[in-house]
């Protein structure tokens, strides 16, 4: 049966790890994250399931760690902030390029530098864009709510073997730290090793019947055959539009859309409903994917409405993703709050109006 608890978002994700049949998890505290390994270390899941929990030296070893358990087949995770998040670039990329699947948290926090420990969405162009080197993707998801944590660590994992490719869950601290019922799914086992070598005859495992040596690499000197594993990775990505995942809340009849994502999503939907108890039709899209992104869903409604207003915890990201796909058919604005500031719903709506 299932199981309901009172969680924080970051409580959540590493209870679900554990229940996904993650095999290890590499980790290394920083505020507003420090829960996941906390809580890992807490459960013990290395007397229960096997799964090992190690705080590293650092994040760079942290994510290198990652690539190694990666490259035997092994589900592996790793969690940190923003700061954090950019010290493992390098590795993310290196991943990427070695076409290996692995599951990244970030709940991400105010910047540039150290920043401030409060809740931003000012990490989307390194989530979405490739913050590492190179011609690359993720797959990333933004959860909205404690149970999506907890929800998207399977999904995640899910897309992350299917593509061979590594996904990202981009949260933030009001996520991460806000407490909510969560109903947590039933556990998935570990997968033998037996099982690691049926379904993933890439890896590195030892053996090697009747076949040759697996080799996993980021490495190629020639630019002939470096373009021709670009271009692979390319129709990788094209495939991955496939998961392309968003909600929408009273589109049907709106004169004015907002596109939110994650914990502003929440705030908006709190915008939409004031907006529509005072006669303002009003609506939301909420990606859930930001890589894939609805482009085709937002230029649809674009067709329909008078103006988009995007929302972020930013100096706006998002918005330049959002105006590419409406391709100039209407206004869209821009309303956002940065360095850990949050916004309320009145004052997003006080905005709309302005541009009524």
């Amino acid at each position: 049966m299932s199981e309901v608890k009172l969680m924080k978002g970051n409580e959540a994700f590493a209870e679900a790890l554990i229940r996904a049949g993650t095999d290890a998890y590499f980790g290394y505290p920083i505020t507003p994250q420090s829960e996941v390994v906390e809580y890992l270390m807490s459960q013990k899941p290395y007397e229960t399931t096997g799964m090992v929990v190690l705080q590293c030296e650092s994040e760079v070893a942290a994510i290198n760690m990652c690539y190694g358990g990666a490259g035997a087949g092994f589900k592996v995770a790793t969690s940190s902030s923003s700061p954090g998040i950019s010290l493992k670039q390098e590795g993310i990329s290196y991943l990427a390029g070695a076409e290996l699947p692995a599951l990244i948290l970030n709940v991400a926090r105010g910047g540039p530098g150290l920043g401030t420990i409060q809740p931003a969405q000012s990490d989307y162009f390194q989530a979405t864009k490739g913050g590492g080197h190179g011609d690359y993707r993720l797959f990333v998801l933004a959860p909205s709510s404690v149970q999506e944590m907890a929800d998207f660590v399977p999904l995640a994992f899910d897309v992350a073997f299917k593509y061979r490719n590594p996904a990202m869950i981009l949260s933030d601290g009001i996520i991460g730290q806000m407490m909510e019922k969560v109903t947590l799914f039933e556990p998935i086992p570990r997968r033998s090793l037996e099982q690691i070598e049926k379904e993933c005859p890439w890896a590195t495992t030892g053996k090697k019947p009747n076949r040759e040596r697996n080799i996993i690499t980021s490495l190629d000197l020639d630019p002939i055959s470096q373009e021709k594993h670009v271009m692979k990775l390319k129709e990788k990505y094209e495939k991955m539009q496939a998961e392309l995942r968003y909600e929408e809340i009273n589109t049907d009849d709106a004169e004015y859309l907002i596109v939110a994502y994650g914990s502003s999503a929440r705030i908006c939907h709190k915008v939409v409903s004031i907006a529509r108890k005072q006669g303002l039709k009003v609506g939301l899209l909420r990606p859930i994917t930001l890589f894939p992104f609805p482009y085709k869903r937002i230029n649809e409604l674009a067709n329909k409405v008078k103006h988009i207003l995007v929302t972020e915890l930013s100096l706006g990201q998002m918005v330049e993703d959002v105006k590419l796909a409406v391709e100039g058919k209407v206004p869209v604005y821009f309303y956002g709050r940065t360095g850990g500031a949050i916004y309320t719903p009145v004052e997003i709506l006080e905005y709309l109006k302005t541009k009524l």
